[in-house]
């Protein structure tokens, strides 16, 4: 079975709704920003304040190859792992790409104060979430199906999930 993959912008719900899905569904859950802080044994933030957005990226690249063949999983990506057109196409490989997305605003309130999002360190966090949105609608554009998690609860997301990939012979 393809393995399910979430992408979308930080504060979308893409490891919660992941980790719903991948119990629906009895499959393997992965989460990519997870598994390189385990890999690494540093947060996200860490690595980025650390060593750099380029080394995140870097390890980024390896958990996408190390999962590419693979399947009958559900992976949650990290919100910028589409900026490379290179992990788009490994995932799409053997996956179906299903964007999460919710309004600026909505993501705002989500991740206004949670400290561990690198990419919100400087400036104004509203600021940056409207201009991050803005730079990678093209790569979300990219996914298969793309869901709303701004309007319905957690299970209701899932389940608009779950008709999509039923009528679409994924499962």
């Amino acid at each position: 079975m393809k393995n399910i993959v979430l992408i979308g912008f930080m504060g979308t719900g893409k490891t919660a709704i992941g980790r719903r899905l991948a119990g629906k569904l009895r499959r393997e859950f992965i989460d990519t920003d997870a598994a390189i802080e385990e890999l690494t044994g540093k947060s996200i933030s860490e690595i980025f304040r650390r060593d750099g957005a380029i080394r995140f990226r870097s390890e980024e690249k390896l958990q996408v190859q190390r999962l590419a063949d693979k399947s009958n999983m559900v992976i949650s990506t990290g919100g910028g792992l589409v900026l490379d057109q290179e992990n788009v196409t490994a995932l799409r490989k053997n996956g179906v790409l299903i964007c999460l997305t919710a309004d600026p605003e909505v993501i705002y309130n989500r991740v206004k104060n949670k400290n561990n999002r690198p990419l919100l360190q400087k400036g104004s966090i509203k600021e940056s979430v409207y201009r991050l949105m803005q730079e990678r609608e093209e790569n979300y554009n990219t996914a298969e199906f793309t869901v709303d998690t701004g309007k319905g609860s957690l299970s209701e997301t899932v389940d608009k999930i779950m008709v999509y990939l039923r009528e679409n012979n994924y499962i």
